[in-house]
């Protein structure tokens, strides 16, 4: 399997300069950073900082596998997304200045009922955004887990335009809605463009009203699923890689880790595991 090995920087808790280090000691291809605050931001990253990032990236032989650009809010206020659109787009552009063209978020949860009036709200915008990141030669990723592959695959379909694409993250879709990861590679096979490994456990239902009131950080938070170390959750990951693998994805498994006492350990506990399927 020619997967690549990625880390979200952050999820280390550590300064940006020794968690590249920490990377590169683990065996990591590349790193995804977040750009939505912090001297990182999209809006106030300066200069000498894109250059040092490259620099330190380039000599420690790592990449950016992708930018995460997500904002916290989705697409589903009318009211809210002229700005968070703009915001996006200066997202597309820093990621491009820094060497990748994958810009992962969350869009909010898409209804089952195309009728909705948030359907139609969320089309309007990621239309908007499908159509920049075609020019610009790139992609918005959205991250799966809040609703079902089907009907993410469903509204994609509807943009007519792959600039809006897939950061498949098994775990979502296992902990929030009970999803099968292996269907959910072939049924958005045309869209993956980047991965997040990341495992957990649902415990109980959430019903579509409480997840579209929810924000991300009150989503992670929620006693209804628990986020759990690579290969101690329930993403089925041999069948799950060996699926991505049949489609032909040689792109990041991109490991991911939001929670716990101790995360580097549990992110050397994954390279370690995904190590067994890659090259």
């Amino acid at each position: 399997m020619n997967f690549k090995l990625g880390v979200m920087m952050e999820s280390f808790l550590l300064p940006w300069r020794e968690a590249i280090e920490v990377a590169k000691k683990i065996g990591a291809d590349g790193l995804q950073i977040r750009t939505t605050d912090g001297e990182f931001k999209a809006s106030v990253m300066s200069k000498a900082l894109k250059q040092e990032l490259k620099d330190r990236l380039n000599a420690n032989g790592l990449e950016i596998s992708a930018l995460c650009g997500d904002l916290g809010k989705g697409f589903g206020n009318k009211e809210l997304n002229p700005s968070l659109i703009e915001e996006s787009k200066r997202i597309i552009d820093l990621a491009k200045e820094l060497g990748t063209n994958i810009v992962t978020t969350h869009i909010g949860v898409v209804p089952n009922d195309k009728n909705h009036e948030r359907y139609k709200i969320m089309q309007e915008a990621c239309y908007e955004l499908a159509m920049y990141a075609d020019k610009m030669e790139a992609k918005f990723a959205v991250e799966t887990g809040p609703e079902t592959s089907l009907t993410l695959k469903n509204f994609l379909d509807s943009l007519g335009s792959k600039g809006v694409s897939v950061n498949l993250d098994p775990a979502n879709l296992v902990m929030v809605t009970g999803d099968d990861p292996v269907k959910a590679v072939e049924n958005l096979k045309d869209y993956i463009v980047h991965t997040h490994a990341k495992d957990g456990r649902k415990l109980y239902d959430l019903s579509p009203e409480i997840i579209y009131g929810l924000e991300e950080s009150e989503m992670l938070s929620s006693p209804a699923f628990i986020e759990l170390p690579l290969g101690d959750g329930d993403v089925p990951f041999e069948n799950y890689l060996k699926a991505l693998n049949g489609i032909g994805f040689e792109g990041y498994l991109t490991i991911e880790r939001e929670v716990g006492a101790d995360p580097k350990a549990d992110i050397i506990k994954a390279a370690d595991f995904l190590r067994k399927y890659i090259g």
